[in-house]
């Protein structure tokens, strides 16, 4: 199969990951340092290249997600949600992750109800939204884990779901679960404007990507671009990654 997808950005990984107070999570002014500042571009590339993929595609809504666990992709959705609410737009967060769901540590938010709640009919989404967990960005965890993942992504009450939060929201974030371990990310196909993968260097093999491109041109979904993490280039040069594009080089860290 020869498809070649567009590059979006890359990640270098440094010596560990620097945490952030919610104060200055994203501020260059405050920063005090290059990194940070790097930080900040490398996701705003990022964020530029995915308003180009939803601007094509007539579409306020994408979904991440990776081939295996472990390889940052929940880290990086929470990073590119923050990046989009910086630009003042109305940003949700949807943790799709019914089986292993993160968001919830990692933004620090609490996860006792959520997503499966509304699906069940137990409660309405405005009752368990986290409003403006941070500056515009609000999030919906998973709350309780279900026995039917599948089942609820795929059902009627989520897709409606979708439809409403995108009239609502400016952009809708789903953080979906690695499709090379479950298929649940392909469920939601046809609510989203495309797939950004997550791709982590010394984890992730060609291989991987190339079967997760089969499966996207088998289920007819539509891979946006890669978001490469965990990088260490020479020099700083830009390298190529098998047939599918070249990545910049960045020198920056987790920022939330």
């Amino acid at each position: 199969m020869k498809l070649k997808i567009p590059t979006i950005s890359k990640k270098k990984k440094g010596r560990g990951y620097s945490a952030y107070g919610s104060n200055n999570y994203y501020s260059s002014e405050s920063s005090g340092s290059s990194g940070k500042f790097a930080i900040i571009e490398g996701y705003k590339i990022a964020r530029t290249n995915i308003q180009f993929s939803l601007s094509a595609a007539g579409d306020n809504c994408f979904a991440v997600t990776s081939w295996s666990k472990g390889e940052g992709k929940s880290t990086a959705t929470c990073n590119i949600a923050i990046s989009f609410a910086k630009m003042d737009k109305k940003v949700i967060l949807i943790d799709c992750d019914l089986r292993r769901p993160n968001v919830h540590n990692l933004l620090k938010t609490e996860n006792t109800i959520g997503l499966t709640s509304v699906l069940v009919n137990d409660k309405n989404y405005k009752e368990v939204v986290h409003k403006d967990v941070l500056p515009n960005l609000d999030v919906l965890t998973v709350g309780t884990i279900p026995p039917n993942p599948s089942e609820l992504i795929a059902s009627d009450g989520f897709s409606n779901l979708v439809k409403e939060l995108k009239k609502e929201y400016d952009y809708v974030i789903m953080d979906t679960a690695p499709i090379g371990i479950v298929t649940d990310a392909l469920l939601v196909k046809d609510l989203v404007a495309g797939y950004l993968i997550i791709i982590r260097e010394g984890v992730t093999t060609h291989g991987d990507i190339q079967n997760f491109l089969n499966s996207c041109e088998i289920s007819g979904a539509k891979p946006m671009g890669f978001l490469k993490v965990g990088c260490n280039p020479s020099g700083g040069k830009s390298q190529k990654y098998n047939k599918y594009g070249k990545y910049r080089s960045y020198d920056y860290y987790r920022y939330y």
